[in-house]
């Protein structure tokens, strides 16, 4: 349920926007740094074959590598400068922020405030240049090893000289699109970081829509099937959209208060739980599991012999954790409900928010103070993320049974894809609609106060 402050903006009209120029200015300014980083993302690494990349790139389809691609638009499976994407940011992110739930001497830095903040923020480009320079190595040594197995030579000259390169290289792309994201988050609109993100997916819709459609044609795809698709991917979008507006608001009242023209009155507010706490971090983290050992599999390839017993173990992962599989999807499911969980209780702590409460003399209404708001609270918190979860599992798993049923690949229309492309959008466009709003409200105070000078 939307809340009555989003109501103003839902009723503004867009005849003002050619006169907002501070919103106009930031929109290109995004618009521009988005391009930039297409353009970035087929600038292959030094001392890298273009074409027995893309021979080699066919070869290693369905592992977790095509999550990273899909995250960097294609930008891993053309090995560029910035084939990592901004993918080990958000990892180091997430790895400081459970560090500053789970340990006492970050959780002390994170309640600092404005410097507090700026100090974990540090410790994460810290963790991203770290991560960095372990992935760009491994992918260095991995592509060497594995381009010459399968007898392509997607590398120039192998060695130490292309591997320190390729660290080099990968480090300062990395970097590159962590500032970039900053600077559209400060001098443009919306998440710079989940904008660069969404805009390497969505980069990929149209090769997957001509593609379609063209089997289409072709009679390999029947047109019904088309069509439900399309009805699919349009039904999901406006059911993550009102899930994610989806909201448990539990009552706040304060203490009575003196007004000027005297008379007492209690104040009452809304604390906000929404639906879907945690947001795309349990499927990013299912996934990534789930495929990892697969990815192993099919870089082990040829190298290990079936007839071993760990041969066998990396032919029945190879066959059960395919995409589309009923073992891949229930594992999936379940992973994706765990984390839901287990995020929830890392980002929202319901002792600390009792505590606030109680501090600033706020309380649910028959609910005592403390020890019982707090439980009060991870009970209501506990039973709303039984729903989450279950929408979470929902629109992640139902993709993953219409490439099986169908064998239309739908990976880049997955659910962490399409949930970030959904949230991303809605993000950006509240941030639009409260720049207009905010125009809006500072043209009638200018007339406001050029009426009162002619009186």
């Amino acid at each position: 349920m939307a809340s009555r402050a989003d109501s103003p903006a839902a009723n503004f009209s867009l005849a003002k926007f050619s006169q907002a120029t501070e919103l106009r200015n930031r929109i290109w300014f995004t618009l521009g740094a988005l391009v930039i980083f297409r353009l970035l993302s087929y600038v292959p690494l030094p001392g890298i074959n273009p074409s027995a990349l893309a021979e080699l790139a066919e070869q290693t389809q369905g592992g977790v590598t095509d999550i990273f691609n899909a995250f960097s638009g294609g930008s891993l499976e053309r090995m560029s400068l910035i084939a990592l994407g901004v993918m080990p940011y958000i990892t180091a992110s997430i790895v400081v922020q459970l560090g500053a739930a789970l340990s006492p001497t970050l959780a002390a830095i994170k309640k600092e405030g404005e410097s507090g903040r700026k100090k974990l923020n540090q410790y994460t480009r810290y963790g991203t240049v770290g991560l960095t320079m372990v992935q760009g190595y491994f992918i260095a040594q991995g592509l060497e090893t594995f381009a010459s197995s399968q007898g392509i030579a997607a590398v120039v000259e192998p060695g130490l000289t292309f591997r320190i390169g390729a660290v080099i290289s990968l480090v300062g792309g990395t970097m590159f699109l962590m500032w970039l994201g900053e600077q559209i988050t400060s001098r443009g609109i919306g998440n710079g970081i989940s904008l660069i993100i969404m805009a390497g997916i969505v980069s990929q819709m149209p090769t997957f829509v001509s593609q379609m459609f063209s089997q289409g044609q072709e009679g390999t795809i029947p047109a019904y099937l088309i069509i439900g698709i399309i009805v699919m991917i349009i039904g999901l979008i406006f059911f993550i959209c009102f899930m994610e507006r989806a909201q448990r608001r539990v009552l706040i009242q304060y203490p009575k208060r003196a007004q000027q023209r005297g008379g007492m009155q209690a104040e009452r507010s809304h604390l906000p739980l929404k639906i879907n706490t945690a947001g795309v971090i349990p499927p990013i983290f299912a996934s990534s599991l789930l495929l990892a050992p697969l990815t192993v599999s099919q870089f082990a390839g040829n190298n290990v012999d079936t007839s071993s017993t760990w041969g066998t173990i990396l032919q029945w992962l190879n066959q059960t954790l395919q995409h589309g599989e009923p073992v891949y999807m229930t594992l999936y499911a379940i992973g994706i409900i765990f984390f839901c969980f287990f995020y929830t209780a890392v980002v929202f702590n319901p002792e600390e928010t009792a505590d606030n409460l109680k501090r600033n003399g706020g309380f649910i209404p028959g609910i005592r103070p403390g020890k019982n708001t707090a439980t009060y609270l991870d009970y209501v918190l506990t039973r709303i993320t039984v729903v989450g979860a279950a929408y979470l599992a929902f629109v992640c798993v139902l993709p993953e049974y219409v490439i099986a049923q169908t064998g239309i690949p739908l990976f880049f229309l997955g659910g962490t894809s399409l949930l970030i492309v959904v949230n991303v959008t809605v993000d950006t466009v509240t941030q639009i609609q409260s720049h207009l709003l905010a125009h809006q409200y500072g043209d009638l105070i200018k007339k406001a106060k050029l009426k009162g000078r002619i009186r």
